[in-house]
């Protein structure tokens, strides 16, 4: 079913009477703009990723690096959600992270064989499965994926040596006797006693007394670089619940790896025709499902979502089940291929529901219903008028993400502008509520029935652009425009927080 202009799906995933609209509000930036200033392209993000537990956050950017934030208002208080109730401690609903560390993930390259220049740009983050209290995760740009590890290194410190003249030659002086209190000469000897020495006249040793250790410093290492497995660029990467094996996701393959194995991976999808020239369509997204290690998603760039079961058969040319929605007929256009290919799709926690963006809706399917989506909600509608505009500066193939909450009562994504919707999906709900990546998140909820303003930037960008970026209006009378956009979010797994990038800047915001 669909939703109205700008609304909420009709129909919904989980049951229940619908809960009443969340209020949003900021919570912190990192790295925020001052007014006018220029963004370099290799600062604007390009990834998000909260680890299962949603204690840490990972972002990559356009130049390569990714940067861990660390969530420290759990920590303050002493203890984890649980201890606090316990303790009966009054809980702040405030989430707060901090920077942790930043490292460079991947560098450009350059293929001299088909004389191709390799982005350093991050694509996709992954966190895989803790271990010793060191983080582990996967990040690949266009054709190559590695594997870190992040851990805390205890830089070590040898205390004053020491020795106790009394107990003769090498004796050890007990730890509790400082050294610093007492001053001695180059050879290890006391001024204020005798030295004694064995008949070779060679002095006696000293030997450490204490060991301490002092400021941890955190070290990102490359475990394992995954390469030369994909002919075209990278768009997905995924885990798999076993915690030993993910997939990744070119245009016309996806192959299966064994993290311990870098050399070595397994085609099991493969779309590509025997002659290029029949080629239809492409992969756009793939996932694994949260829970059951056999079963993947993958979707195209004809706007079909395909479930597949390896344990069908070890290419899994045929799928298990075909999600798409017929289109409704007269409704064809020249855009009509082009705004149904999904950029992202997303299975719900409960491994149930998928959600996919397109370029104007998101839709939620139940994988037990391959008859269509059971939610439509529309993300941008009155740009449908603009999709000649949109096409000619190439807005049209921009790939906007999506998220579901942790419990399922939500989905959302981005827009132009800097906004991003998010969409009550149980039945009934009508929820639709549009918010801007700013320190005032509701601005936009503001009717404003005066005319759209003009700032210099924009004109600029106007006129370089030979008037295709001039701004519009959206459905609540604010003015929009295509330069700016939100294409990266993430929505923390068990609160109703979210991380969202616009260009340099990381926004969060709780409810």
């Amino acid at each position: 079913m669909n939703g109205g202009d700008d609304g909420g799906g009709a129909a919904a995933a989980p049951t229940g009477p619908p809960p009443p609209p969340l209020e949003w509000k900021f919570s912190q930036v990192f790295g925020e703009r001052t007014a006018g200033e220029e963004v370099q392209e290799v600062d604007i993000i390009s990834a998000i990723e909260f680890d299962k537990t949603g204690d840490h956050l990972a972002t990559g950017d356009r130049g390569g690096r990714v940067v861990l934030f660390e969530r420290t208002d759990t920590k303050d208080h002493g203890g984890s959600r649980r201890d606090l109730e316990r303790m009966d401690y009054p809980i702040s609903r405030h989430p707060e992270f901090r920077y942790k560390t930043e490292f460079q993930s991947h560098e450009p390259e350059f293929d001299y064989l088909k004389s191709l220049e390799i982005e350093e740009k991050i694509n996709k983050i992954r966190w895989c499965q803790t271990a010793n209290g060191a983080l582990f995760l996967l990040s690949t740009n266009d054709k190559t994926i590695k594997f870190w590890k992040v851990q805390e290194k205890k830089v070590k410190k040898i205390s004053e040596m020491n020795v106790d003249p009394s107990k003769g030659n090498g004796g050890v002086a007990s730890s509790s006797i400082s050294s610093a209190a007492r001053p001695y000469l180059a050879n290890g000897g006391y001024p204020d006693k005798p030295y004694n020495c064995p008949q070779g006249g060679i002095p006696s040793l000293r030997l450490p007394v204490v060991v301490t250790s002092h400021e941890t410093s955190l070290v990102a290492r490359c475990r394992r670089v995954y390469a030369h497995a994909h002919d075209y660029h990278i768009n997905s990467i995924s885990n798999n619940s076993d915690g030993e094996t993910f997939i990744s996701a070119d245009d016309l393959r996806i192959n299966l790896w064994n993290l311990e194995i870098s050399n070595q991976s397994f085609n099991i999808v493969d779309v590509k025709p025997a002659n290029m020239e029949d080629l239809t369509e492409v992969i756009t997204s793939a996932e694994f499902h949260p829970s059951h290690c056999n079963m993947l998603a993958y979707s195209s760039s004809k706007g079909s979502i395909r479930l597949i079961d390896l344990r069908q058969s070890a290419l899994c040319d045929s799928h298990s089940k075909l999600f798409e929605e017929q289109e409704a007929p007269g409704s064809r256009s020249f855009f009509t291929e082009i705004i149904a290919s999904i950029s992202d799709i997303k299975f719900g926690k409960d491994g149930r529901y998928i959600l996919s963006r397109d370029y104007m809706t998101l839709k939620l399917w139940d994988i037990n219903m391959d008859s269509g989506p059971v939610s439509t909600f529309q993300v941008h509608e009155y740009l449908r008028p603009k999709l000649c505009d949109l096409y000619e500066n190439d807005s049209i193939f921009d790939k906007f993400e999506c998220c579901l909450s942790g419990d399922g009562l939500r989905v959302a994504t981005g827009s132009y502008s800097n906004i991003f919707r998010v969409f009550g999906c149980v039945a009934g709900s009508t929820e639709a509520t549009t918010l801007e990546a700013s320190k005032n998140p509701m601005r936009r909820q503001v009717q404003t029935p005066s005319r759209p303003s003009r700032s210099l930037s924009s004109i600029t960008r106007v006129v370089r652009r030979a008037g295709a970026e001039s701004p519009g209006v959206d459905g609540n009378g604010n003015s929009f425009d295509f330069t700016t956009k939100l294409l990266h979010l993430a929505w923390h797994p068990t609160e109703n927080s979210i991380a969202c990038a616009a260009a340099n800047s990381l926004y969060m915001y709780y409810a």
